[in-house]
């Protein structure tokens, strides 16, 4: 199966190569890094506190996905922003299901977070489905929400709070 940990330096090969080989498969959802400075530059991004990036590793050492926490807050909000992708050949196998759940429930747990929102492209019918299998509602449309390709782009905007997840992640 496949085991979920922090993204670390010693991923930088098989991120790029994964990133680069599933180049296709992102356009235009996300544009995750396809150089080694851009590799860097996002392990510095993620060592920040308020931010969490997570890899799964396949137990025969391929990464099959990715999944961060971004902006988390604490304090009164006790929440954060997730961003999701899989690599080739690992899309629509349900992993990215596994690996998800897997993260909320770290994102609940370890983070100790109240709520997280998954902001998705309307047209992007794979990522709907993913954080609505997962229990996420739908709360509203974003008009013109993130640049995503050096366009403004509009969201579904989906959340999820601690009580109303299940806890899905196999244990």
């Amino acid at each position: 199966m496949f085991t979920i940990e922090p993204i670390q330096p010693r991923h930088e090969v098989a991120f790029l190569d994964a990133a680069r080989r599933s180049a296709k498969l992102h356009h235009p959802w996300i544009s995750p890094p396809r150089t080694v400075a851009g590799f860097r530059q996002h392990l510095r991004r993620y060592e920040a506190s308020n931010q969490a990036s997570y890899v799964a590793v396949a137990d025969d050492g391929p990464l099959i996905g990715c999944v961060h926490l971004n902006e988390i807050v604490h304090g009164a909000l006790e929440s954060a922003y997730l961003a999701y992708f899989a690599f080739e050949p690992y899309q629509g196998r349900g992993l990215m299901s596994q690996m998800l759940a897997g993260v909320v429930d770290l994102a609940f747990d370890r983070h100790g977070l109240h709520r997280v929102e998954a902001n998705v492209q309307p047209s992007n019918h794979a990522s709907k489905a993913l954080v609505e299998r997962l229990g996420f509602r739908l709360e509203g449309f974003s008009p013109r929400y993130l640049k995503i390709g050096g366009h403004w782009r509009d969201h579904d905007r989906y959340a999820l709070t601690v009580e109303e997840w299940t806890g899905r992640w196999p244990r």
